[in-house]
């Protein structure tokens, strides 16, 4: 069982993702304010948008890893249930935010809307075990075999069978992104099983900050865009630049 068990390492994977997005957002918000310069362009440049994919990625990878060790843990449903809420109301607040910033691109179905429904699909599909890395194969794969005009309404475009993307500064659908969190969870529970070391315990003394920041990532989340958006304006105002 990994319950009373540190879980360190897996908390600076998280941390390290959260900076990451940070930095990333702190580019983005630079550039949309003018201050980067050259301009860039985060929509189509691959540097940008391959950093998004990995930002991505590295989250929800590590949100399969969570869910492993809360389920081996123990965690109930009840408990599940009140996580979840919080995942969701945020992923309403990121909505309303964004379409007061961006009215005509606000974020429908961005990374908190994806996890609130990929989590409780995971949680469902965990009794697989083995076979879940069949199922995320196949959920990475699907998108690429099926797109219908169906699926590019914006009431189904979060399926994310979509022929063509949605106007949207955040889109993370269940397909094909479903794939990583049930892949970190298929990994989660193998490493608990074979490897426990890989992902428990204490990490060195520089990553500490890393580790402490992991475990609050839904807080730091809704928090650092105002902060970075607030900083700007309020430095803009100052004439600082």
């Amino acid at each position: 069982m990994s319950a009373g068990l540190r879980f360190d390492r897996l908390d600076a994977l998280r941390g390290a993702a959260m900076v990451w997005m940070a930095l990333f957002h702190l580019c983005f918000d630079l550039n949309f304010y003018g201050l980067l310069q050259p301009r860039q362009n985060f929509y189509h440049d691959p540097f940008w948008t391959g950093q998004r994919t990995a930002i991505v990625s590295l989250f929800l990878l590590a949100a399969g890893l969570g869910q492993a060790v809360a389920l081996q843990a123990g965690q109930g449903w009840p408990r599940f249930w009140r996580r979840w809420a919080q995942v969701a109301g945020c992923a309403l607040l990121v909505s309303l935010g964004s379409a007061w910033m961006f009215p005509k691109s606000w974020i429908s179905f961005g990374v908190l809307h994806g996890m609130a429904v990929m989590l409780v699909l995971a949680r469902w599909s965990a009794p697989l075990r083995g076979g879940l890395w069949l199922l995320g194969a196949v959920a990475l794969v699907l998108p690429w075999l099926v797109q219908h005009p169906f699926f590019d309404t914006p009431l189904t475009n979060w399926v994310g069978l979509v022929t063509r993307k949605p106007v949207t500064e955040d889109y993370v659908p269940v397909l094909p992104w479903l794939g990583v969190m049930l892949w970190g969870l298929a990994a989660g529970q193998w490493l608990q099983t074979h490897r426990m070391s890989l992902l428990a315990g204490a990490v060195p003394g520089a990553l500490q900050p890393l580790a402490l920041l992991g475990r609050w990532p839904l807080s730091f989340y809704m928090l650092h865009q105002p902060v970075f958006i607030g900083a700007i304006l309020g430095g803009r105002a100052l004439g600082w630049w």
